[in-house]
């Protein structure tokens, strides 16, 4: 259950205003803002379906645990530039199936929002991806996990 502080936050601007405040004395409920302010952004982005919106909400969040770490705003540009492409779906599979994970993956790991990476998107909504993005889904959280 999220925080009622939290979610009195209504927008990305909020949480993030409301997490700097906090960060030091309370840094377990800015991070619950700033995983709020991740939700709040991908609703912003125009997904038609839930699978869509579950990938922008992964994508808003690498570009949150980015800035983060670089202290300035970061984009995944070339994310981003696919999805525009060749559509959501298919770009998540496409990331999903390569042999090696992406900085996104370790980054969201490390910063403990695994429920945003791409995988846990596909393993989510797995009527929408191929057996072979599936499986490397589950390749990659089993060895997260190990």
């Amino acid at each position: 259950m999220t925080d009622y502080r939290v979610e009195r936050c209504k927008t990305p601007a909020e949480c993030e205003s409301f997490a700097r405040n906090v960060e030091k004395e309370y840094p377990e409920l800015a991070k619950a803002a700033r995983r709020r302010a991740v939700v709040l952004r991908a609703a912003e982005q125009g997904a038609t379906t839930e699978v869509e919106l579950d990938a922008l909400r992964a994508v808003c969040a690498f570009e949150e645990v980015r800035s983060q770490e670089t202290g300035r705003k970061a984009r995944a540009n070339r994310t981003r530039q696919s999805f525009d492409k060749i559509g959501i779906v298919p770009t998540v599979e496409k990331i999903v199936c390569r042999k090696k994970a992406t900085d996104g993956y370790a980054a969201l790991m490390e910063a403990g929002m695994n429920d945003f990476t791409f995988e846990a998107v596909v393993l989510r909504h797995q009527e929408s991806f191929t057996p072979a993005a599936i499986e490397q889904a589950r390749l990659r959280d089993n060895e997260h996990q190990a």
